[in-house]
């Protein structure tokens, strides 16, 4: 059982579930709203925890009621929570979502509690490896790249400007395609692997733009697409901390990444191992 820490976002996901996903300047009515705990980090946290490994959260929520259905299923699920702290005067970070039928969704975020976690709170981590994403103050990720020993993993999502070092440093670096495009020739400065999504499609891990490995998810009829790119990262770091090889690591991620569209929300929506390996 690998020991990872996670650093990142923790929210609640406002979900509107609609026929059809409004254009620009459009009203679409008759939505189902529902509310579920969310954000990147905490989406990796449990999503890492259900698949195996020992988990802990580095986070900031606000000294709200929301902090509470925030935290829930992370308590639920047995993560350690000791670094995620409450910031007083500050709102817990809220999503807000509308998914299609097809799954297919659109995302938008106010951070609140998030942006006031630091860099002095990632400094002398024990743990074997690390997840961040950029829903946090970009510095907390450049310190955390530069005093981290163990395996770094940065999910590059939402795409957002980023030190070079970090891309450096970072043993895995995640995106999906539209990220990848968003980075283009920046993402020639990472020298380790570089994960890259494409829904559906085939997922690929390279090195030095050497294809190492690829891999396609398993056909499933996706209900919510919400936290399957955070499945997906949780799932690969989990398996090349254990030791795994590129190809089965990233076969096991992209099966992780399908059955976390199965059902409504995020978390919910997390497969525990077991599911995993079946639909392997």
């Amino acid at each position: 059982m690998p020991s990872i820490v996670v650093v990142g976002s923790a929210n609640v996901d406002i979900v509107a579930s609609v026929l059809r996903l409004p254009v620009p300047g459009e009203t679409v009515t008759g939505a189902e709203l529902n509310r579920f705990p969310g954000g990147k980090g905490a989406n990796q946290a449990l999503a890492a925890r259900r698949l195996g490994a020992d988990v802990s959260l580095v986070a900031r929520v606000g000294d709200d009621a929301a902090a509470d259905e925030a935290l829930e299923l992370l308590r639920q699920g047995d993560v350690d929570l000791s670094e995620c702290r409450r910031i007083a005067g500050a709102a817990t970070g809220t999503a807000l979502i509308a998914v299609a039928p097809s799954g297919e969704n659109q995302i938008i975020v106010a951070p609140g509690a998030n942006r006031l976690l630091t860099p002095d709170d990632v400094q002398a981590i024990d743990a074997d490896a690390m997840i961040c994403q950029l829903e946090v103050p970009a510095a907390v990720v450049v310190e955390a790249a530069r005093t981290f020993p163990g395996f770094f993993c940065v999910n590059l999502a939402p795409a957002a400007e980023i030190d070079v070092q970090v891309l450096q440093r970072a043993d895995l670096v995640v995106v999906n395609e539209t990220e990848a495009r968003w980075y283009g020739v920046s993402l020639q400065a990472c020298v380790g692997l570089v994960a890259t999504t494409r829904g559906a499609g085939v997922a690929t891990l390279e090195r030095d733009g050497e294809l190492v490995a690829e891999a396609r998810p398993p056909g499933v009829r996706a209900v919510d697409t919400t936290g399957a790119g955070d499945t997906f990262t949780a799932a690969l770091t989990v398996s090349l901390a254990e030791g795994q090889g590129p190809e089965q690591a990233l076969r096991f991620a992209c099966a992780a990444g399908a059955v976390a569209t199965l059902k409504m929300g995020a978390q919910p929506s997390l497969p525990d191992r077991e599911s995993v390996v079946k639909w392997l």
